[in-house]
């Protein structure tokens, strides 16, 4: 990717998840129509692109934060051990 480009994908980072993800949705939606030019494409495949890593990283960044609570046999929360999600 082109420094320009890259520069066009810095405020990425400021997005929420959500806005992200819209952001993403949208572009799919654009692409999916076929419509689009082909640089408008290009530049929409690469947009994408960067928006499906940042929502993965979000997302990774979240299952490593969630955690299930364990009870204790008096049924109090005793601790907390990392989400299987398998």
């Amino acid at each position: 990717m082109s420094a320009a480009k890259a520069d066009a994908n810095k405020d990425i980072e400021k997005l929420s998840f959500e806005e992200a993800l819209a952001q993403l949705e949208k572009i799919v939606g654009q692409l999916e129509s076929g419509e689009a030019p082909l640089e408008t494409s290009i530049e929409l495949y690469e947009r994408g692109t960067a928006l499906k890593a940042y929502c993965e990283a979000r997302l990774k960044a979240a299952e490593a934060k969630v955690e299930k609570i364990t009870l204790s046999a008096s049924g109090e929360p005793a601790g907390t051990a990392p989400l299987d999600i398998d």
